[in-house]
């Protein structure tokens, strides 16, 4: 199957509407991520069509169960962001997000930049530093996956948020141990299972705030 075949399947699997335009810029994204990533390493996934699966299908699973108010005209930090996901992909879906890759690692950064200027997104920022030196208030929702856990992740950027920000957390598994260990004074408000085309394993998105 061609990968933009593949991609189409996926999308309409997740019941997610993206226009062709978009797909194409989500395919260059790919190309690029491949092609960087043979020098750079940015991914231990190879594979063109493991990569649409695991990283743009994976990033844009939770498109579907997140509501309008949450995503046009707000201001979106993607944390520990590595090759911008899932920023990058969760930008092109929705144009009007605004979205911050927040990444420490500088040739992670590089690449983002690249992303950023080859594929002309022009809703997207590149943060080379580490989160908790960032100024607090700045975004109404900060995401993350596969970068820490819970309890990591609210402290390294939980001060990121505005009143009444969420955190939303990828996960695998469902982290029962994580959420038990949440720190006093945030909550989380919940939690869906995601479905992503083609994968197996498990996906869920945790939705964490200050009540």
């Amino acid at each position: 199957m061609s990968l933009d075949q593949q991609l189409r399947d996926g999308l309409a699997a997740m019941g997610l509407p993206l226009s062709a335009e978009i797909q194409t810029r989500l395919l260059a994204y790919l190309a690029l991520l491949k092609k960087w990533n043979a020098t750079y390493n940015l991914t231990a996934i190879r594979e063109e069509s493991q990569m649409l699966t695991q990283h743009l299908l994976d990033s844009l699973s939770v498109f579907p169960v997140l509501q309008e108010s949450a995503l046009a005209g707000k201001r979106w930090a993607d944390v520990g962001s590595g090759a911008g996901l899932p920023g990058i992909p969760l930008a092109m879906a929705q144009p009007e997000l605004d979205m911050s890759l927040i990444e420490t690692v500088e040739k992670k950064s590089a690449f983002q930049r690249q992303a950023k200027i080859q594929l002309g997104l022009s809703n997207v920022s590149v943060v080379n530093s580490r989160v908790e030196a960032l100024p607090g208030g700045q975004f109404d929702a900060v995401i993350s996956r596969a970068f820490a856990d819970l309890a990591e992740f609210i402290g390294l950027a939980g001060h990121l948020l505005k009143q009444g920000g969420r955190l939303y957390a990828m996960k695998g598994q469902l982290p029962e141990d994580e959420i038990s260990r949440v720190p006093p004074g945030w909550v989380v408000v919940d939690c869906t299972r995601l479905s992503v085309p083609g994968m197996d394993a498990q996906r869920h998105l945790l939705v964490i705030e200050r009540p």
